[in-house]
């Protein structure tokens, strides 16, 4: 009885997978997981930030430089962790030859402090930073893994992230949950004095 009932959901997973590869859909395995695509990838919970962000194509760059840094290890610790993570584009927008430069072996302390500017030690989810925002009467202050302030605030009802210089970075797709914390993508590079 077991096996007939195996047998009939088998058929049916397989007919249902045919069904959408004739329509030119790429099948997909379904996952108890809530994802959240990111870069064109889905972003599991159950993986690490590491794990989840080699898979983003919005994210390259970031990858190559937390490799270059020696920070993969550090990410894929247990954390927990925020993270705001800059898109390529992000990254494309900074003067001509920054990211070239902060990738050479002699650059690797400047790189490093201007990624882990980037995180934020604990799991903040965008709500839990709104609240703090409107707690705190408009920003909030977060003490970064540099040792450096980004501050929060919310404007137009959407979470932007300040650096000590004055640039904004618009979070982009809030809540992207992984095992050791969080990620926020955001659309511009957090940079420390």
């Amino acid at each position: 009885m077991i096996k007939s009932i195996l047998r009939a959901a088998m058929t049916t997973t397989a007919v249902a997978m045919i069904g959408v590869g004739s329509l030119g859909l790429a099948a997909t395995t379904v996952s108890a997981e809530q994802t959240v695509t990111v870069g064109g990838a889905p972003m599991y919970p159950s993986k690490n930030i590491v794990e989840n962000a080699v898979n983003s194509k919005d994210h390259t760059t970031l990858v190559a430089a937390v490799k270059a840094a020696d920070l993969v290890d550090t990410l894929m610790s247990d954390g927990p962790f925020t993270v705001f993570a800059p898109v390529n584009d992000a990254f494309a927008a900074l003067p001509d030859g920054t990211v070239e430069t902060l990738l050479k072996p002699e650059n690797k302390g400047q790189l490093t402090k201007v990624l882990t500017y980037h995180v934020v030690p604990g799991k903040l989810s965008g709500a839990d930073l709104m609240a703090k925002v409107k707690a705190m009467g408009g920003y909030h202050n977060l003490k970064t893994a540099s040792g450096d302030v980004i501050t929060a605030k919310v404007q137009g009802g959407e979470l932007w992230i300040f650096d000590e210089n004055g640039g904004a970075a618009k979070v982009t797709i809030a809540d992207v949950n992984q095992s050791n914390g969080v990620i926020h993508v955001v659309n511009k590079v957090l940079l420390p004095k």
